[in-house]
């Protein structure tokens, strides 16, 4: 590769989420003498592209929302036109059928559409899922070239087939494992600064969105207050059920004890504060949340709707989501002796290091072009 290849990633809304620190993560460790990302996304997101990204070098191009379709596809094409790109990389899931339509229209060689995640069942998500599986269909004509974080999310978008015959690439949700690596000296500080110095503290981290199951996650807190005084829930994010979670909080008598810490850009120095993760999500691509967690040294008990492949410590355990609350409790409260010494640095957690997936990325722009 002599010339640099300009990459356009399609977001959509912005969000602090585990899309777009995924996808952040990969710009900061790939060679942008080699590959430079440019952004676009949704006019009106409740969040920008951070000081830190625009500092490396990237444009942002902001569009209409895909809801009002024909104004959305025009500013794609026009975008893609104007910058004269090459590849094309959407992470919109079963919407990037949008983005690459466009792309196609503009005469855009390499389209790259990325599985990020699956579907499920549950209250908020009826409306959301059937314009998932509308969509599914149209995954693989637009594309040309299939990503998926996880086996799991790359067979429920593009299928089983495609799997099969090797069409689909797998670039996993990776972190730079010095980053989260557990320092007892953070948690100290952080645990000073939050009051929970002896307390027994369980954590979540995830946008309030119905998939997230928050509602559930309230109810075990509240079977784990029932058994351990000591018991604090933390949530770090922000999200469309916010207000119903802390009303829910509120009705429980637990609002005293459930820390509503918002979207938070320090995530890696809260983790050595938490005794436990928990993660009792309704469906998941592949969350970067656990693999966050898992390279803190942090126990996690999380959801069977997650992809086993997400898992490389011993200290994680999935449970089922028809267990009862008061079943998660125990398992969670369970996990108070689990000792974090040789947290970090997990020689099955290597493919899920930011270094070696960027060069991989890094390889198959260049080969594409």
């Amino acid at each position: 590769m002599n010339e640099t290849i300009r990459v356009a990633h399609i977001m959509g809304e912005i969000a602090k989420g585990g899309v777009e620190s995924v996808v952040f993560n990969y710009y900061k460790f790939i060679d942008r003498t080699k590959v430079q990302f440019d952004f676009i996304i949704h006019d009106g997101s409740p969040y920008e592209i951070p000081d830190e990204i625009l500092a490396l070098g990237c444009k942002v191009y902001k569009t209409p929302p895909y809801a009002r379709l024909p104004a959305y596809i025009r500013a794609l094409k026009e975008i893609f036109e104007r910058g004269g790109y090459r590849i094309v990389h959407s992470h919109m899931n079963a919407l990037s059928a949008f983005a690459l339509f466009a792309a196609k229209r503009a005469k855009v060689p390499v389209r790259i559409a990325h599985s990020h995640a699956t579907a499920g069942k549950g209250r908020g998500e009826f409306i959301r899922n059937m314009l998932k599986y509308a969509l599914r269909p149209f995954s693989r004509i637009y594309p040309t070239h299939l990503f998926a974080c996880s086996e799991h999310a790359g067979k429920w978008l593009f299928g089983g087939k495609a799997f099969k015959q090797g069409r689909v690439t797998v670039i996993h949700n990776a972190v730079d494992p010095a980053k989260f690596a557990y320092d007892e000296e953070i948690r100290s500080r952080a645990r000073n600064g939050l009051g929970l110095n002896g307390k027994f503290v369980v954590g979540h981290v995830g946008r309030f969105m119905p998939v997230k199951n928050h509602c559930f996650l309230i109810d075990v807190f509240y079977e784990i207050r029932k058994k351990d005084k000591d018991g604090v829930l933390l949530l770090i994010g922000d999200g469309e059920l916010r207000r119903k979670i802390e009303e829910k909080a509120d009705k429980l008598n637990l609002r005293e004890d459930v820390l509503f810490l918002g979207g938070r850009d320090d995530v890696n120095e809260l983790y050595p504060a938490m005794d436990v993760l928990v993660l009792p999500s309704l469906y998941e691509g592949l969350p970067v949340v656990l693999v966050e967690a898992q390279m803190a040294g942090l126990p996690a008990v999380v959801s069977d709707r997650v992809p086993g492949e997400a898992k490389f410590s011993d200290k994680v355990e999935f449970m089922g989501l028809r267990e009862s609350a008061e079943a998660w409790a125990e398992k969670i409260l369970a996990k108070r002796a689990v000792s974090r010494v040789g947290a970090g640095g997990l020689p099955e957690g290597a493919k899920f290091d930011i270094r070696e997936q960027a060069r991989k990325l890094e390889d198959l722009y260049g080969n594409f072009t």
